[in-house]
């Protein structure tokens, strides 16, 4: 039986979740890529740009729960629940953005929004 953690404390893990996915995704394909031949700084940014939906998705723990609250907050009227999920969906947006930033910076390529 799984636990129902407090609101803020999943705001904090969906955003940082979301940031060492993308983080860890890109930094690892760049030692591949390194091991491979290929320019390392190149395919960190091109993985970080590939991989930043799926940084989002792993956050907030899949799309099948999310699409359940989202369905049940506006058929059934429940917008606390609709509310509490837009908040943990921005908060990974949030993570995911601030890695693509990190690895703008890191890289000094350009990153699509």
């Amino acid at each position: 039986m799984e636990r129902e953690q407090p609101f803020f404390v999943g705001l904090i893990e969906s955003y940082f979740i979301a940031l060492g996915v993308l983080l860890g995704g890109a930094l690892i394909g760049g030692l591949a890529a390194f091991l491979t031949g290929k320019p390392p700084l190149t395919e960190i940014a091109r993985l970080g740009a590939m991989i930043r939906i799926w940084a989002i998705i792993a956050a907030i723990g899949g799309t099948f729960d999310t699409v359940y609250s989202f369905e049940r907050g506006i058929l059934e009227s429940e917008t606390k629940d609709l509310f509490k999920h837009s908040l943990l969906i921005l908060s990974a947006f949030g993570g995911a953005k601030t890695g693509a930033v990190l690895l703008h910076w890191l890289t000094q390529e350009h990153i699509s929004p």
